[in-house]
């Protein structure tokens, strides 16, 4: 599909609102423009959302949970279910959107509205499965038991890298759970949202509740300040840097609110002296460079064991060379661009300062000349106290750390403010469940023989320390979208007391 199929076949017109309430309506803020990053042309206008139109949108959700809340969880799911087929209707253009607008090549793009789809499969699986459950009681002839009601409207922050599975991961289940919410995605990929947005009002335009799902393009000011500190939205999930998450987290604990928090990983992976290093270099390629650097999953660390890490490094930098960069919409391009100049002057800045504290350049390293915010894949190799190691560098750069053993690899890993994604490569039984154990990874997913992107939606997503706690998708992933009320049940003629206590 060529540029122009792709907003065609999404009803994205040159000029779109960003904000929808129950229906679309006219967005009153100022009108921004979203850049292809590989051309740094315009793809399209949208006009975002002022504090009158969040109001709007928090009004629609209220009205629409109302009603929804009292909906059967399994015809909940009905609605999911058909949004889901939408998307498989749509998944090939809006694959193409998500490569256009963010940047990922097209097969990422594909991918990521994939993970859409089956986030909305387990979703309407989760729809009959809502559980409580019987807990024994100390008193006779009574009953307890726990059930769980919907929350209420929710708040979904997403971020520029997952423009629309982010959203989707917290939508669907909310929606299942029997919430209604409001969307501001990231303002440097609006489209990918309207488009979405698009997509959910075709299947949901006459059912009576079109405000279960709600869009308000905007800025952090005012918007998402807005959202952070409205007490009628019970929860807050947030996807974004740390800086960000502190910020989230913090106001929205001061209104004693729930915040589920999705922030920055500085990710590892360990290879060790036995480790198979055809898989490490592929698993690695792709973690690192893949997206261009910017998933929060993204391979920042390799540490390697000193026997390996010379040979590891000649079959990397052979690797680094032959890596196509370019038009994400090419399938014979494997990284495309950054998302905007200022991602690029980071990730260059990042790389003047590692070799200043001790850092050799061993492949990449550079800004591309051209039209387009792109940055060659950049794998260096640097000491492992070297403070820049420290911070989450959101780019296609890799650091190489050498290590003697796996004691020092795992406190090396470990050794960093972040806790999201880890991995090890071995063929040791011992290694890899040291590593798995209580004294070995720290972080909230720990993977074994592959690398640290590229999470199923099976299993819970998130991470420990800086990166916000927040778990999303997973078994119990339900919970955080709905509140516990524990009931008992006197079925007897008597009201003796819990503990045994007689009073009067």
């Amino acid at each position: 599909m060529n540029r122009e199929s792709v907003l065609e076949a999404l009803s994205i017109d040159p000029e779109v609102s960003g904000v929808y309430a129950a229906g679309w309506r006219d967005g009153n803020g100022p009108a921004i423009d979203s850049l292809e990053p590989a051309t740094e042309d315009v793809i399209g206008v949208v006009r975002e959302g002022d504090i009158d139109d969040y109001e709007a949108a928090v009004r629609a959700a209220e009205v629409a949970f109302e009603e929804w809340r009292m909906v059967p969880a399994p015809e909940r799911g009905h609605y999911v279910r058909e949004i889901g087929n939408a998307l498989r209707a749509y998944k090939e253009p809006l694959g193409a959107l998500v490569a256009m607008e963010m940047g990922k090549i097209k097969a990422e793009g594909e991918g990521e509205v994939q993970e859409m789809i089956d986030i909305a499969d387990f979703a309407v699986g989760l729809s009959r499965q809502l559980y409580g459950l019987t807990i024994a009681s100390e008193r006779p002839r009574h009953r307890m038991y726990e059930q769980w009601h919907p929350l209420g409207p929710i708040g979904i922050i997403t971020s520029f890298n997952f423009p629309t599975a982010v959203w989707s991961w917290n939508a669907f289940i909310a929606a299942v759970c029997g919430d209604t919410m409001i969307w501001k995605p990231s303002h440097q990929t609006p489209l990918c949202a309207v488009a979405v947005q698009n997509i959910c009002h075709e299947v949901m335009e006459g059912s009576g509740f079109e405000g279960v799902f709600n869009l308000v393009c905007g800025r952090a000011d005012p918007v998402g300040a807005a959202m952070v500190d409205d007490h009628r939205l019970p929860l807050i999930s947030a996807t974004g840097s740390v800086r960000m998450g502190r910020q989230v987290g913090t106001q929205v604990a001061k209104r004693l609110g729930r915040s589920l928090l999705e922030l920055g990983g500085n990710n590892a992976i360990i290879v060790m002296d036995d480790a198979d290093l055809d898989l490490v270099v592929r698993a690695s390629l792709f973690a690192a460079a893949g997206t261009t650097g910017q998933r929060c999953t993204s391979l920042r660390r390799l540490i390697v064991h000193t026997d390996v890490i010379d040979e590891l490094s000649q079959r990397l930098v052979d690797a680094y060379a032959t890596i196509p960069v370019g038009d994400p919409l090419d399938p014979s391009v494997l990284v495309g661009p950054m998302i905007d100049q200022t991602a690029v002057d980071t990730t260059r800045a990042a790389v003047e300062i590692a070799v200043e504290q001790g850092g050799e350049l061993l492949a990449g390293g550079n800004e591309i000349d051209g039209p387009g915010f792109f940055f060659e894949p950049t794998l260096m190799r640097i000491p492992a106290d070297a403070p820049i190691v420290q911070d989450e560098t959101f780019g296609p750069l890799m650091y190489l750390i050498e290590v003697a053993d796996l004691d020092e690899a795992i406190a090396v890993q470990n050794g960093v403010p972040q806790g999201l994604s880890s991995a090890i490569f071995t063929d040791s039984v011992r290694s890899s469940e040291r590593f798995l154990s209580p004294e070995g990874s720290d972080c909230g997913i720990a993977n074994v023989n592959i690398g640290t992107s590229g999470a199923e939606i099976g299993g819970a997503f998130g991470g420990e320390k800086e990166t916000g706690g927040g778990r999303e998708a997973g078994s119990d992933s339900w919970k955080a979208y709905m509140r516990r009320q524990t009931v008992t049940i006197n079925w007897s003629t008597d009201l003796p007391l819990a503990q045994g206590i007689e009073f009067g």
